[in-house]
């Protein structure tokens, strides 16, 4: 018992207390004890606070070692980035990306001291991983990466280190001096108008596929933003595009647009309002059926028969599997979609901001980096439209002769 009696010299019962500090042990006991108190009761409320005042003294210093914790290795490195600057401030499909991505580098380069990684050793680390940096799900055998998960990969720990110069632990990101490889750039895939109608066509499901392709094809969004649409966003034939459904493994989670800026606004054509008109009937049979349990106050335009949300990843592969039964182009995909939708705008001669603002980028030069093809495209006619500026009545019905 931590509460204990006994005599002084003249034989006064009196009472004390002993107690172990915690994480002692027998080859390093440390003990904490007071007699001389002339109750129980007082003996054993002063052992209460005592042992209130050691925790607090076990807490705090626990704490200022954290706080003079310092990282020194690779690794050590990605742990306070993670928790400072990742955890705290990106989503958490993004936090999800960078865990995975730091996975594929070799334990031997993590735990290196900071100062010993080199733009020579991070340019080695590049080589092994496109060689061998993967794995086959069935065999587990190794299995080279592509050019592009590599640069990924190097942009990870580029920020890392970016991190380490601000926190003064490094004075150099060596990822700036290595050569990380450069993936090949690929021309973005867009749809002919009647291949967007085919796939439409095509696709059927209890949620309606075919309408969910549709407000893709004609609104340029997101995967994201379109599975957190609610009916209360669509206003007078537009949509209000302001949050979007991120999936990782743990859960689903509504968050805010990739450029996390203001809401946008994006008009919907007349056969696409019809449509959505027709599919919120049918939706209405759901919500019928499931009474109580359907999730009213999510109010999602597409979900679960039940009214919860659709996971992005099962929606992609559903619309990945649509795309190789018709025997589509081999790499389109969703994405495709978004892609179609702006390349055809550009191509019809919609200004370049209009289509910007639409599609959600965060300035115009980003949609001119993307959808340079469609620009390029559009040769022949500024080559017709400068002559027909040069010339104005040569170009006229009955002009020079």
């Amino acid at each position: 018992m931590p509460v204990y009696k006994h005599k002084n010299r003249s034989g006064k019962p009196l009472w004390g207390f002993m107690f172990s500090l915690p994480g002692s042990t027998r080859s390093d006991r440390r003990r904490i004890s007071q007699a001389g108190f002339s109750t129980k009761a007082a003996a054993t409320d002063a052992e209460a606070r005592r042992r209130i005042e050691e925790h607090h003294k076990c807490e705090l210093a626990k704490q200022g070692a954290e706080t003079a914790r310092v990282p020194t290795s690779l690794a050590s490195l990605f742990e306070e980035f993670f928790t400072q600057h990742v955890d705290m401030k990106l989503a958490p499909k993004t936090i999800e990306w960078y865990h995975e991505h730091k996975q594929y580098l070799d334990p031997a380069l993590l735990s290196m001291e900071l100062p010993a990684i080199t733009p020579l050793i991070l340019s080695r680390e590049w080589i092994r991983l496109l060689e061998r940096g993967g794995h086959h799900r069935r065999t587990h055998e190794p299995r080279p990466l592509s050019r592009k998960t590599v640069q990924n990969i190097a942009g990870v720990v580029s920020s890392a280190f970016k991190r380490a110069i601000k926190w003064g632990l490094v004075s150099t990101n060596p990822v700036a001096a290595s050569e990380p490889p450069i993936p090949k750039k690929r021309r973005g895939m867009a749809l002919t108008p009647d291949q967007t109608r085919t796939l439409i066509a095509a696709a059927t499901s209890p949620w309606c596929l075919g309408i969910f392709l549709d407000v893709c094809a004609a609104t340029g969004a997101r995967r994201g933003e379109v599975l957190a649409l609610r009916w209360s966003d669509i206003q007078n034939g537009r949509l209000i595009i302001g949050r979007s459904l991120s999936q990782t493994k743990q859960a689903l989670s509504f968050k805010g647009t990739k450029t996390d800026s203001s809401e946008r606004l994006v008009s919907l054509p007349a056969s696409t309002v019809q449509k959505l008109e027709v599919h919120r009937a049918m939706q209405n049979q759901f919500r019928t059926q499931f009474g109580e349990d359907y999730r009213h106050d999510l109010d999602l335009l597409f979900a679960q028969v039940d009214g919860t949300p659709l996971k992005p990843d099962s929606v992609s592969a559903s619309v990945s599997a649509l795309f190789k039964r018709l025997k589509f182009p081999t790499g389109a995909s969703l994405h495709t979609l978004r892609h179609t939708h702006g390349s055809q705008l550009i191509a019809a001669g919609m200004e370049l901001s209009v289509v910007s603002e639409r599609l959600g980028h965060s300035n115009s030069r980003v949609t001119a980096e993307v959808y340079t093809h469609a620009i390029h495209g559009r040769d022949d006619e500024a080559a017709r439209r400068w002559d027909e500026f040069q010339n104005p009545l040569a170009n006229r019905p009955g002009g020079l002769q």
